[in-house]
């Protein structure tokens, strides 16, 4: 890999971490904003899918245009309109206000994830793609790592507004970064005969079961991953009383791991293949799924274990599963297939978000019961993804017309 590749990694990198901190802020901070607006799990529920609703919507209408476009201009565009929304959020001075803004941020954002994976795809060959991918997934160990105990030591002692304005001041840096750094990723424009028309978008995905396959395996994960993620937090507080303010922690033990782990399944899925590495990460992933939402015990140890291997496993599902993902399409329809596909993840999520609080309820001594019934519904996702993966099937290099990679000037 060269250093301009590196560069170019680092750069999407930084991309990912403000948009996943943005992001992933929101579910440590459920038993703080709870308490501030006194509002039940199923009210912060809605603030969570607020974003994933907002950007399934404009993931799913980008699909129709961002091929015609150099993929740098559309990231830049979507970036800039992401650092706006988080700026609203930082000034939101109700939980309604508050909700208004993430659907912004989740409108810009709803473009952002999908084109960074079309960069590097476009960038990498298949055969060095996971690898690529594992990079870029450091953003969320480091995210992990510093972004969320860094968000949650600021919203303790300035409020939770302050962590949205430090995100937003960090996106204004990134956003030059982009303009100097990242060169035209246009290659896709100049190797096909004809833009494609709205219609052909849909159409070609909905002939292609193959790629339909490849969407519901996006989809099936993620409900089964976000119907337990946003409640990890407050279950732990009200249930087994672990402190609130070692939440931290968490995401600190776990983003350390995974930022040791991300790169070595990214290699091991090259090397190995990516199937065969799905499925083992897949298993163990309903080890920790299990554990998390049976939780006895809120000693430190227990809950940093378990909450680590969570980490570890469900990172190390998602790395061979982007790399899958991304070759079922050529390149001249990779960014609206991507596009799709992230909003897809984002409509999962969301709904997902929705079923966890629809399940769960607070008793009034403050208990959050029926999270377990909730794991057990992850678990059977997870297995589901496992069998649907097995049929995801990367098209012959034959038809990947122009598949080299991008040079990176």
């Amino acid at each position: 890999m060269s250093s301009k590749e590196k560069l170019l990694l680092f750069i999407l990198a930084c991309i990912n971490f403000t948009h996943i901190v943005d992001f992933m802020i929101m579910m440590p901070l459920g038993p703080q904003l709870m308490q501030i607006f006194n509002i039940s799990p199923r009210h912060f529920g809605f603030i969570v899918s607020a974003y994933g609703l907002s950007a399934g919507i404009s993931g799913f209408l980008a699909a129709f245009f961002v091929d015609n476009y150099d993929r740098k201009k559309v990231v830049l565009f979507a970036y800039i309109g992401f650092v706006a929304g988080t700026f609203a959020c930082a000034f939101a001075p109700t939980h309604q206000f508050l909700i208004v803004a993430r659907v912004i941020a989740g409108t810009f954002g709803g473009l952002i994830g999908a084109q960074v994976m079309s960069i590097v795809a476009d960038t990498f060959d298949y055969q060095r793609r996971a690898t690529a991918m594992g990079f870029i997934t450091t953003a969320f160990s480091i995210a992990s790592v510093v972004g969320i105990p860094a968000g949650l030591f600021l919203a303790d002692k300035s409020g939770w507004h302050t962590p949205f304005l430090v995100i937003g001041s960090l996106g204004i840096i990134v956003t030059f970064l982009i303009i100097k750094y990242i060169p035209p990723i246009d290659k896709h424009l100049k190797n096909r005969q004809e833009k494609s028309s709205p219609l052909a978008v849909i159409t070609n995905i909905l002939k292609n079961n193959n790629q339909l396959r490849a969407l519901w395996l996006s989809t099936t994960i993620m409900l089964g991953h976000f119907s337990i993620i946003p409640y990890i937090s407050p279950t732990l507080v009200a249930n087994v009383g672990f402190s609130q303010n070692n939440i931290f922690l968490i995401y600190l033990v776990g983003g350390l791991l995974t930022i040791f782990s991300a790169p070595i399944v990214g290699r091991l899925a090259d090397k190995k293949g990516k199937y065969p590495v799905f499925v083992i990460f897949a298993l163990l992933s309903l080890i920790p799924i299990y554990l998390i939402t049976n939780m006895f015990s809120g000693a430190v140890w227990a809950v940093l274990f378990v909450s680590g291997i969570f980490f570890i496993f469900s990172n190390g599902r998602m790395i061979p599963t982007q790399a899958m993902i991304s070759n079922v399409v050529s390149p001249q329809q990779r960014g609206s297939f991507m596009a799709i596909n992230s909003s897809l993840q984002l409509f999962a999520q969301a709904i997902a978000a929705n079923i966890g609080g629809f399940v769960i309820h607070k008793t009034a001594s403050g208990y959050i019961e029926n999270y377990n019934w909730v794991g057990y519904f992850a678990i059977i996702m997870i297995l589901a993804s496992i069998f649907i993966a097995r049929t995801v099937k990367s098209i012959p290099q034959s038809i990947v017309t122009n598949e080299s990679p991008v040079n990176v000037p």
